[in-house]
């Protein structure tokens, strides 16, 4: 089961607050999904992110069939039983480790061949065994299987991964027969307007419950990013969500909003946190710094996070600095803490049609 209803368009901009229906419940967009590679969202537990208001979160398909292995996934009856997660799961089809894992895949026609980072094992994937994978894992939302190209690249390299990218979203729509999964297809073509327009079409006439768009956040200038959402929007149907791929830093999700785009993922707000850099309202601090040696104030006054409430800068730092489990978990809660609530704002400013005046005072203050 899904569906997708719209309840609220912003009167000055594309931003629009949806309703996904899965069977594991239901989603408001916007919606920003933690990344859980292996099946968790690292350090955090299932009520810590319920807790934070986590409605969806993204397992990895390549990473989970390395590790624990599907088999044994499918013995406890799926991901979300093997988690202990009841709410919906979105999973990767692998097509991002065709670019993460550049060095280590070879890719054909027919599929990729990834040389394992565990133990340098051969693992085919074919857009067939990627849909089979997700369907074993019982994911409420999975991803046809792309080639995410890097920036920069050609445009002899980027229209060719976009002829693959169409190719196999063919094979995948071909082989899913799970009526209890949405797949969703992936619009590509880097940073060119032509590729990433034919793209738009190409995808959205093969009919997916879903579109996401793919090949952003991989190194490229912000500003051809929106370009790229500008040029792909206007093509896909407004019935249908629209999914960006690997987007999480604040200004981006709120650029992104206006722009029309309902879902995110991104492992930066959990990777900052366990590296010590933590969002507050006028941008990133990173608590590694000498300055917070004796701060007794929170990450940040006001903010209503458990970590917040309860402990310092300095002895945040502290943990950070001595390498404590307790410090990147509790880092981790703010970040995630800090993402949810402004996607919580972003609503709110759209009910109210204030979406526009909502971006201007975040804008003015945080500094990207």
């Amino acid at each position: 089961m899904f569906e997708f209803k719209i309840k609220k368009v912003d009167k000055d901009t594309k931003a629009r607050i949806g309703k996904i229906t899965t069977n594991h419940g239901q989603i408001t967009t916007p919606c920003f999904i933690p990344v859980a590679t292996l099946g968790a969202v690292k350090t955090l537990s299932k009520e810590e992110l319920e807790t934070l208001g986590a409605g969806i979160i993204l397992g990895n398909a390549y990473h989970l069939y390395l590790r624990p292995g599907i088999k044994i996934i499918k013995k406890f009856g799926g991901l979300h039983k093997f988690i202990n997660w009841s709410k919906p799961i979105l999973t990767d089809s692998g097509g991002f480790q065709v670019f993460s894992l550049a060095k280590l895949r070879r890719i054909t026609e027919e599929g990729v061949e990834f040389s394992s980072h565990i133990d340098g094992s051969k693992h085919f994937f074919t857009p067939e065994k990627s849909i089979q994978i997700q369907n074993d894992l019982g994911a409420d939302i999975i991803m046809a299987l792309d080639e995410c190209a890097p920036y920069p690249c050609s445009y002899k390299y980027a229209q060719a991964a976009l002829e693959r990218t169409h190719h196999w979203a063919e094979r995948c729509k071909r082989y899913h027969r799970n009526k209890n999964q949405a797949l969703f297809g992936i619009i590509q073509g880097s940073v060119y307007k032509d590729l990433r327009e034919k793209s738009s079409r190409f995808i959205t006439a093969l009919d997916f419950p879903g579109i996401a768009i793919g090949g952003v956040s991989v190194g490229e200038p912000r500003q051809k990013m929106y370009k790229v959402i500008d040029w792909c929007e206007p093509l896909i149907p407004k019935e249908k969500p629209r999914y960006l791929m690997g987007v999480g830093e604040p200004v981006d999700l709120i650029e992104s909003i206006e722009r029309g785009m309902d879902m995110f993922d991104c492992a930066l707000p959990t990777r900052l946190a366990r590296n010590g850099a933590v969002y507050t309202r006028k941008g990133r601090i990173n608590l590694r710094n000498s300055r917070f040696k004796s701060d007794k104030d929170p990450i940040e006054k006001g903010c209503s996070c458990y970590t917040c409430r309860y402990y310092s800068r300095a002895y945040l730092r502290h943990l950070i600095n001595e390498k404590e489990i307790l410090g990147i978990r509790l880092t981790t809660i703010h970040n995630l803490y800090f993402i949810f609530n402004l996607i919580n704002n972003i609503k709110k400013a759209i009910y109210r049609g204030e979406f526009l005046q909502f971006k201007k005072r975040f804008l003015r203050s945080f500094k990207k």
